[in-house]
């Protein structure tokens, strides 16, 4: 076991050489000095919010299992808030990643607000996920369409792989709706969406009743409730990540397969981060023309 100073913070790295992704030749000491290298994207989104991980010790051909309390063994100096009786850690601070780092932590998911307003989630969010028999090119054509009724809405939108499957396209409203008003616009829109394109969409949560048509997730944002964090990697055996990814990118062909650990920082150096416009206030999207709207209906 080595220490290493983190701005000043002293942290462990145990069994540094053990591989997490085998098949990509990623040790845990070559994960955490990728995670050094995509702190600066990744702090800004998980600042305050809730934190729940998934560990795997053994890497992604072991078991694995989510923690959403912080364990007794985290040092003192880890930042930690309480909400419904659990005590997550806060991924404030490069210190606190490189840890979490070290304890094998491969997936990050965060709550949907910041822990200053914790009935006001900070986006919309639209979880696209491909039903069975479909391929990730139908949820980046039904995502096309979604983008393109929101921009005859004047709606400005930001999508990101999930870094498995499908895509996840985030609306901005900077804590303005509480989570029962947000829930009413997107439940309004998967009925929307799944009205005007019935043999593409569905909001049907029995997978079995779904066929082959794209789920519409609309429940899934809610206090408690958490999504895979921008620049997540992912416990798939080729160690994708949660990319965001430009609408232009969309129409001329992605796949979650192109994003990667060992190509993410060369990615983020050229592209920048794509999610910042998120956390500007200038973009922040005032949807109460469609709570009048949902409201006279």
């Amino acid at each position: 076991m080595s220490e290493v100073n983190v701005d000043g913070y002293p942290v462990h790295i145990t069994n540094p050489d053990k591989l997490m992704w085998p098949k990509m030749g990623i040790r845990k000491i070559d994960y955490i000095t990728k995670l050094v290298e995509l702190a600066p994207y990744i702090l800004p989104h998980a600042r305050n919010r809730l934190l729940t991980v998934v560990r795997y010790p053994d890497g992604v051909d072991g078991t694995s299992f989510f923690q959403k309390n912080t364990p007794d063994y985290a040092p003192d100096w880890l930042e930690t808030s309480e909400w419904n009786k659990n005590h997550y850690t806060l991924l404030n601070t490069l210190a606190a990643l490189v840890w979490l780092g070290n304890q094998a932590v491969l997936e990050f998911h965060t709550g949907f607000n910041r822990i200053q307003k914790q009935n006001n989630p900070t986006d919309l969010v639209f979880d696209l996920d491909p039903s069975e028999g479909q391929h990730f090119d139908d949820v980046a054509e039904t995502a096309l369409l979604i983008h393109e009724t929101l921009m005859d809405l004047n709606i400005r939108s930001w999508i990101k792989t999930s870094g498995a499957t499908g895509l996840q396209l985030y609306i901005p409203v900077g804590s303005r709706y509480d989570y029962d008003t947000a829930r009413t616009i997107n439940e309004f829109f998967g009925r929307y969406f799944s009205q005007r394109y019935p043999d593409i969409i569905t909001i049907e949560r029995r997978i079995k009743n779904r066929g082959s048509r794209l789920y519409f997730d609309y429940l899934q944002m809610w206090a408690g409730k958490t999504i895979t964090m921008v620049y997540s990697p992912r416990a798939a055996t080729n160690a994708l990540i949660s990319m965001p990814v430009t609408w232009e990118e969309v129409q001329n062909g992605i796949h979650p397969q192109d994003f990667h650990l060992l190509n993410a920082g060369t990615r983020l150096k050229e592209k920048g981060d794509l999610f910042q416009e998120l956390n500007k206030s200038e973009n922040i999207q005032n949807l109460d023309f469609l709570l009048q709207h949902i409201q006279n209906h």
